[in-house]
Parts: structure tokens; C-alpha cells; sequence
């Protein structure tokens, strides 16, 4: 059975990651798109100031909509997770299930800097007012600091596929890594499955998955595992969707 699946990429990274898992489930006879987020990838010339998580949603909802896709399986890795609840939000009907990758699940409010530890909630929420006002940093330099941390934790594939990836990192527009989420993963009634990788810092959103219910599947890779596994990751997404 064909599914329709929208690929939606984590921090710093773009419709580009998902290269080796779109031409595996397109193998399968599965349909895939692959948006890339305002200010990402080959988008990052619109990276701006005012680009935050509401930018995000409507550049998904409206492929789905644009797109006239129904009957959709959304995958959110990393960063994405913050995206799907609004996508949902404006487009759910367009939408059969939910597969979170080792994804940020951030409840209504919360801003992503303060969540992950990177700042105090006064200082996210500063830094937010900064911005909305067209001062303080357009980008939020996650692209060098994922260079820096895979000096002394390579990712988990080969060197080439990894210098590959960190070639193609681009910045994450800092409004969304500051910005108060306004849908939350709580709001979400769609069936949802989460995919945890082994060796990640999301652990703590691993126990939000299983406190909101949701069905969690371990991955012995790490939180790059949809570039460095893609067999493996697509076999667990297929085995989902059925």
C-alpha cells in the first residue's frame, strides 16, 4: 500500500537530510516531500529576524494544502517536533498519524532555548522581545556548533556520509530556537509514535513521549540516525504505517 509521507528535518539541516531515506521509501513505492523551513537549507537566503516556529507551520501546512495531500503520515525529526502540533492544528484532516525521530516535544508556551537548557526563560523570553523589536542575532550559530560537537562526538556513520552532512549545515534562525511555542505536543489527537535514539540528549523528551502516551521505539544510533541508518529508520517508520 502506497502512503504518502511529509519528511520534516531538525535544526540546521534542511529537505536535504532526508536524501537517503526519500530514495529508500520511494524504492518502496511510497510518496515523499520534503520541505525545507523558511531560513534553512537552500531557503536560508529568507533566514530573518521575524522567522520563528509560526513561519515553520504554515510552510508545511501549506504543502498540504497546496498539494491537495490527504491521508498523510508526518515525520518530525529533532527541532520538527515543535512544528508538527501546529501543522496539525491548521491542516490535521489532511493527516492519518504522527512519527516523531528523537524529536523536541514542547508543550504550549514553552520556548525551545529555554526547554533544552541553552538559556534561562527570562533570557529566551528577553531575547524574543530583542528580536520582535529588529534587534539582537538573526541566527543562532547551531550549524557551527553541531561542527564543533562532531570534533569530539563523531556521528554515528562513516566519515564521508558525516563530513557530507556537516558540509551541508546551515544556520537555524533564532526566533524560532527563542519563540513561545503556541500549539503543544499535548494538543495533538492524531495517533502518534515516537522513534528514540540510543545516544542523544533527548532523553528527557523520550519521557515526555511516554508520559503523553505516545508508543516509544528504541534505535541503537544516535540523533543524526535518519542520515547515518536510513534502512533502519525507514524500516521502523514502514513497520508504524503498516
Amino acid at each position: 500500500m502506497m502512503t504518502t509521507f511529509v519528511l520534516m528535518h531538525g535544526g540546521g539541516m534542511g529537505g536535504w537530510t532526508w536524501k537517503f531515506m526519500r530514495g529508500i521509501l520511494e524504492a518502496k513505492g511510497q510518496k515523499v516531500y520534503t520541505p525545507t523551513f523558511t531560513g534553512f537549507g537552500e531557503r536560508e537566503h529568507l533566514i530573518s529576524r521575524s522567522t520563528g516556529n509560526d513561519v515553520h507551520v504554515l510552510d508545511v501546512a501549506n504543502v498540504l494544502r497546496y498539494e491537495d495531500l490527504e491521508d498523510v503520515v508526518l515525520v518530525a525529526h529533532s527541532y520538527a517536533g515543535t512544528v508538527a502540533p501546529g501543522v496539525l492544528a491548521k491542516e490535521g484532516r489532511r493527516v492519518r498519524r504522527v512519527i516523531f525521530l528523537d524529536a523536541i516535544i514542547a508543550h504550549a508556551g514553552e520556548r525551545i532555548a529555554s526547554l533544552m537548557g541553552f538559556a534561562t526563560e527570562a533570557e529566551a523570553a528577553g531575547l524574543d522581545a530583542l528580536l520582535a523589536a529588529g534587534e539582537g542575532p538573526i541566527g543562532s550559530g547551531v550549524h557551527l556548533q553541531q561542527r564543533e560537537m562532531a570534533k569530539t562526538h563523531p556521528h554515528m556513520m562513516d566519515r564521508e556520509r558525516e563530513q557530507w552532512l556537516l558540509d551541508h549545515l546551515s544556520d537555524q534562525p533564532m526566533r524560532a530556537t527563542s519563540c513561545a511555542i503556541a500549539v503543544g505536543a499535548e494538543a495533538i489527537t492524531h495517533p502518534v509514535d515516537y522513534v528514540a535514539a540510543k545516544h542523544t540528549i533527548m532523553g528527557m523528551m523520550h519521557e515526555r513521549a511516554r508520559a503523553l502516551g505516545w508508543p516509544v521505539h528504541e534505535h541503537p544510533g544516535d540523533h543524526a540516525f535518519n542520515v547515518g541508518d536510513p534502512e533502519g529508520v525507514c524500516d521502523i517508520i514502514l513497520g508504524i504505517v503498516g
